[in-house]
């Protein structure tokens, strides 16, 4: 399971990124906001935990800005305030869990497992992905686009799958290598430039708003255009 820990203090941080990793987690440290949310924004997390006084880009502005992006990746804040008022703001926020500093890593970690095991229940129970009028039914296997059906390989549906439930980040090409493709290496092969031209041209190429965007430089997106 891969953390990302968005925490200015360096002990606070140390704490934590060493309990985690004793866990089995692997662990991303970001120690200011704007750090932390790029990196929230272009990878593939099983849990946040963030702080909400942070330099650069404070943690509610971090977590709505996730939020805003459809990411419902569990979120735990960690805060100094502890005021009934500043939970429910932090929960209200989009936080999923709100835990006061100074903390016991047991109860922490009891709290992310208690996250990501209700998230995965969640996800196991969703059956049709949609992302504007694009639509996939996980069950009957079948993808359709303003009402019209599209014929998708297996591992097109993979690919697509993978690209809806990430919809409105940045997906790399290593992230799509080890989850679509199970490799945890680069083949050096342009399998990936195959594939994402082969599912543009069946899922964009009939359509006036294109959905399957290019980052320069940093991979792909699947969005709604203005």
């Amino acid at each position: 399971m891969k953390a990302l820990v968005i925490e200015d203090d360096q002990d606070v941080a140390n704490y934590l990124v060493k309990g985690l990793k004793e866990s089995d987690f692997v662990v991303d440290h970001a120690a200011d906001g704007k750090e932390g949310m790029m990196m929230a924004a272009s990878e593939d997390y099983d849990i946040m935990i963030v702080d909400r006084m942070l330099p650069g880009m404070d943690g509610l502005s971090i977590i709505k800005t996730v939020r805003a992006t459809g990411n419902q990746v569990p979120v735990l804040i960690l805060s100094a305030l502890g005021d009934v008022d500043d939970r429910v703001e932090g929960l209200r926020g989009g936080g999923d869990d709100y835990l006061t500093k100074p903390f016991s890593f047991t109860e922490l970690l009891a709290r992310i497992e208690s996250l990501i095991r209700r998230n995965r229940q969640t996800a196991e129970t969703e059956t049709v992905l949609r992302v504007a009028d694009l639509e996939m039914d996980l069950l009957a296997r079948t993808v359709k686009r303003a009402g019209q059906n599209i014929d998708v390989q297996p591992r097109e549906f993979r690919l697509l799958e993978y690209l809806m439930r990430n919809a409105g980040q940045v997906v790399t090409r290593t992230m799509l290598l080890e989850k679509v493709w199970d490799y945890h290496f680069d083949p050096q092969t342009n399998v990936i430039d195959v594939h994402i031209s082969r599912l543009r041209a069946k899922i964009d190429k009939e359509f006036d708003t294109p959905l399957l965007q290019t980052i320069r430089g940093a991979g792909y997106m699947l969005r709604e255009t203005a």
